[in-house]
């Protein structure tokens, strides 16, 4: 019954959010190697002598090993050393430091106008610098955040699309090992102009009772005369409350929608609500998202430490290097 249960859970949401939504995942494909080589945003570049890689990829996690990759001599004075003394493997004495290059080709069949693409990076270590067939399109010097860039006007109308994407890592730049490489998943997400602006919805409970519990959501909209509409579902996929609005202030456009009693989220029953959010044109819709939530009360109280749900909760575990 648990199997039957999650899989219906899971096809709610996949179809929800690719029902207005094109996501492919580039996944395989890539070519990388080390060293610079800025003639590799070209199209023409020959990379035919690149190793064949899959992404996520970490360039310096096969090694090799050596310990003047990250060897001091220095006295840490939190220590209480006088003398300076040789000091390695901070960085797990892998060669993280240094450029790379990525290349890899892609095909948009689902791009005309009226369509809006994205390239979303979840993890790229670091000084991350993007180039759309030959064009920079972007950069990202912090390498521990996920971000993403608008190609639409980068992209051809047919055929293949390079991306290139150069990645630094310069001496000294981290106490541990921070990797290297793209590391984490990199997506191309097709969608209508009129639509969900990325990363920019925002789900909270600010009220809760045994009785009720208020569910806010703010969302940022690209597009005028626009109605934005919302269904909240239990864990069973059954209809709890529906709302829409068509009131927009500046981008974004809110809403407040009524749980009656709220199966509240914790470690021990972490019982998750799906908001489906859509977004309407002239009664065409033109967008559609399904993000899961928990509803919970969180309070810290300086005498009596963290509370969830008004039950005191410890935390277990810690940041241990």
């Amino acid at each position: 019954m648990k199997q039957i249960l999650f899989l219906t859970i899971v096809f709610l949401i996949a179809t929800s959010v690719f029902a207005q939504r094109n996501v492919t995942t580039l996944e395989k494909g890539w070519k990388f190697t080390k060293g610079d080589f800025p003639e590799a945003t070209n199209t023409n570049f020959d990379d035919s002598k690149w190793e064949n890689v899959t992404v996520p990829h970490d360039w310096a996690i096969y090694g090799p090993f050596d310990k003047t990759v990250d060897m001091q001599v220095i006295a840490i004075t939190q220590n209480n050393e006088k003398v300076a003394t040789e000091k390695t493997g901070r960085t797990g004495a892998l060669p993280f430091v240094g450029v790379g290059w990525y290349r890899t080709n892609f095909s948009v069949p689902e791009f005309k106008k009226g369509k809006k693409v994205l390239l979303t990076f979840d993890g790229a270590m670091s000084e991350a610098q993007v180039f759309v067939n030959g064009q920079k399109v972007g950069e990202r010097p912090y390498g521990y955040s996920y971000f993403y860039f608008d190609i639409t006007s980068y992209l051809k109308t047919e055929g293949n699309n390079l991306l290139a994407v150069r990645l630094e890592n310069r001496p000294k730049s981290s106490r541990w090992y921070p990797g290297a490489g793209i590391y984490r998943k990199v997506q191309i997400i097709v969608k209508d102009e009129v639509s969900f602006e990325h990363w920019g919805t925002f789900i909270t409970t600010p009220l809760i009772s045994d009785e009720v519990a208020k569910v806010n959501i703010k969302a940022k909209v690209n597009g005028s005369d626009v109605k934005f509409v919302t269904v909240i579902k239990d864990s069973n996929g059954n209809e709890i409350n529906s709302s829409s609005t068509t009131q927009k202030f500046g981008d974004e456009m809110e809403q407040n929608l009524a749980v009656s009693n709220p199966k509240l989220w914790s470690p021990e029953t972490p019982y998750l609500y799906t908001a489906i959010i859509q977004v309407y044109q002239n009664n065409i819709l033109k967008d559609e998202q399904a993000i899961r939530f928990g509803i919970r009360k969180i309070e810290f109280k300086a005498d009596e430490g963290f509370f969830l749900n008004g039950k005191v909760t410890k935390f277990r575990g810690v940041c241990l290097h």
